[in-house]
């Protein structure tokens, strides 16, 4: 975790210093050449220095140690520094269509140079490389501060092409596009700060978690010998690359206490070596092994559960024959009537086999 905070500052410092020197020389040759479309570039560049000082000051944030008030951490501070990030984009695209409209009614003309034109182009290639750099370090680190500054430089690249395309339009057709295109550009830095902002919201609120993560937490814990399935799979992220979470395992129900406690432990050990989650919760299912009618009643009744369309689980299934108990857990595809479906099943099941109490639990469909 300190490498990986290390990187971040880092590609954030080469960010802002990189932009910062991008927005002096744009911000002279935008005023030199009356060019509101550069000087529109150069504030952006600016704002994209502001992003990179908050992915800084975000991941030292993170970084900290917990405390009593805050025992699982901080490492949601960088969802939102990532939210700040996208609204520092959004008010950039929205001041910039303001000056572009107050372009468009005062019909300014610009005047370039040679000068203009090359550090324009200096500024597409830099720009180009930065973006590219910075996605792929938050890639790489998990950091959705870096990855929206990184997305942020590669419109900037595109913003400074098109300053480019409209200033040898000017030069050779004396026509002033600058206005229009800062208008169009403007309206694409605002859509592209609603996705970013759409995306860190969405990880505040807690997405679902990534499947390739999931499936990999019970490929391990499914290696061990004794285990029939690993299920209800809860993990709630404290922060990039900081997961907490609990499962269920099926264990046979001739299992000791003592033996289910060293299995946990080496359970809980293994996914975190392997994984980097921490379990803090492995609830048990037995698995019926001395009862064949109740072996076979667990095959009817899982056959008849999913022949309905939209469940997607069965799972925690056990029988007591004497309380004349059926338990098991279901799992419903969410776009289902999950009402109407429990109710059904829930009917289909007490008449194959009156008598007996049904405990359907149902579950929520949190992991692949």
């Amino acid at each position: 975790m300190e490498n990986r905070n290390a990187v971040i500052i880092k590609t954030s410092i080469i960010g802002i210093a990189t932009n910062v020197l991008l927005a002096i020389f744009k911000t002279i040759v935008g005023l030199l050449a009356n060019s509101i479309a550069v000087v529109l570039d150069a504030i952006n560049n600016l704002s994209d220095a502001m992003s990179s000082i908050i992915t800084i000051v975000g991941t030292k944030l993170a970084g900290k140690s917990p405390d009593k008030k805050h025992p699982l951490g901080y490492g949601r501070v960088e969802y939102l520094s990532a939210t700040l990030i996208s609204f520092i984009v959004l008010y950039a695209g929205i001041a910039s269509l303001r000056e572009s409209i107050k372009a468009i009614i005062s019909s300014s003309k610009p005047d370039y140079s040679t000068l203009t034109l090359v550090i324009i182009i200096v500024g597409v290639v830099t720009k180009i490389i930065l973006g590219r750099y910075v996605k792929s370090v938050g890639v790489k680190m998990n950091s959705a501060s870096l990855i929206n500054s990184g997305e942020d430089a590669t419109l900037d690249s595109i913003i400074s092409a098109s300053t480019l395309v409209a200033a040898v339009i000017y030069l050779l057709f004396h026509i002033s596009l600058e206005a229009y295109l800062g208008a169009v550009i403007s309206i694409i830095i605002i859509k592209s700060a609603i996705e970013m902002l759409r995306d860190s919201l969405s990880d505040i609120l807690g997405e679902r978690v990534a499947g390739e993560l999931s499936k990999k937490v019970k490929k391990v814990i499914n290696s061990f010998d004794g285990i029939y399935g690993s299920y209800d799979l809860v993990l709630n992220s404290y922060g990039p690359n900081r997961y907490i979470g609990s499962v269920h395992i099926e264990v046979v129900d001739y299992m000791q206490v003592d033996e289910l406690d060293e299995l946990s432990r080496k359970i809980a050990k293994k996914v975190y070596d392997e994984t980097g989650v921490i379990l803090t919760g492995i609830g048990v299912y037995a698995f019926n092994t001395k009862d064949n009618e109740v072996a076979k009643m667990r095959t009817d009744i899982t056959h008849l559960v999913m022949a309905h369309e939209g469940v997607i689980q069965v799972h925690g299934f056990y029988v007591n024959k004497e309380e004349k108990r059926i338990q098991l857990d279901v799992i419903f595809d969410f776009s289902i009537d999950r009402d109407h479906l429990y109710k059904h099943i829930y009917k289909d099941i007490e008449e194959a086999y009156p008598g007996y109490t049904i405990v359907m639990q149902l579950d929520s469909d949190v992991s692949d």
